[in-house]
């Protein structure tokens, strides 16, 4: 799909800036950000971990350009670890919308849980979150954490660094409701140097064929909570990322109190580390049971 035309630039210039699709140790192992590749927190932890009940189930909300597929290599992890997990599906029409069908999931999953958030997916579980007492911790990779008042445009554009408006493909579509809008994807033959240039070609190629878009005025809409302010919060800082810039996401992070990875991959990073994502999540849990 190619756009071509005015139409085109006003989407890239415009709202689909922002789009995107959407710690390794825990407070108990370490403040500040923590290296990817320091493990020995980790292990010292699960040596000491003894047996606290049943574990919390992971609820897994993916972002733009994405599905619950993203997931796989965390969720066969954390499965083998015994952590009971859901990967969501996500509308991406608009937080407020997505919350909704979060929520309602939400519901459905009894006991206590963790909720993860990709990308624009942070979006939609602070929404999510708000005045549960099931929630015991979100974790946020390479993801926004908007404040009220808050979209996605405006978080993305307080730092240089994206290169995705050049790589983005709009489509002008009819909602339910007769009224028209538009639907963004990622191009393609971009998708793997833009999304996820550390995950094999032939995988990025398969998952740019897959990728479900996200509703143009989602990255318009203001949040109207957030429950990274009441809820602890763990957050995984992608390096090397295309679509939310590092700056981006250490600033939404740091203002959060959240507790910071930071690790040397694409914005994919679910996919491309998926050990270092199990591992901060498997933190998360440990650290609020």
């Amino acid at each position: 799909m190619n756009i071509k035309g005015a139409g085109k630039r006003r989407v890239l210039t415009g709202a689909a800036t922002a789009v995107v699709a959407g710690a390794t140790i825990g407070a108990f192992a370490l403040t500040g950000t923590a290296s990817a590749g320091a493990t020995t927190d980790v292990a010292a932890v699960a040596a000491r971990d003894g047996e606290r009940g049943p574990k919390p189930t992971v609820v897994l909300e993916h972002g733009a350009f994405a599905d619950s597929s993203s997931w796989n290599g965390v969720v066969s992890r954390l499965r083998a670890d015994g952590y009971p997990v859901v990967a969501a599906a996500n509308p991406l029409r608009g937080p407020r919308n997505d919350a909704t069908a979060l929520r309602g999931l939400l519901d459905h999953v009894k006991g206590p849980k963790i909720l993860v958030g990709h990308s624009y997916g942070g979006s939609v579980i602070s929404e999510a979150a708000a005045d549960r007492t099931d929630i015991k911790a979100l974790v946020y990779v390479a993801a926004f954490l908007p404040a009220p008042g808050e979209t996605a445009l405006e978080l993305t554009n307080k730092y240089p660094g994206s290169t995705l408006p050049d790589a983005l493909d709009p489509v002008p579509v009819t909602n339910p409701d007769g009224t028209k809008g538009t639907d963004i994807y990622i191009q393609q033959d971009k998708f793997h140097h833009q999304f996820a240039a550390d995950v094999p070609r032939n995988e990025a190629a398969l998952a740019a064929a897959g990728q479900r878009p996200i509703a143009q005025a989602a990255l318009e809409e203001k949040a109207t909570v957030a429950a990274w302010k009441t809820v602890p919060s763990w957050a995984v800082v992608t390096t090397q990322d295309l679509n939310i810039p590092a700056a981006a996401q250490r600033f939404m992070a740091e203002r959060a109190g959240a507790h910071v990875t930071e690790v040397a991959a694409s914005h994919s990073v679910a996919v491309s580390r998926p050990g270092v994502v199990t591992r901060v999540i498997e933190a998360a849990a440990r650290a609020t049971r």
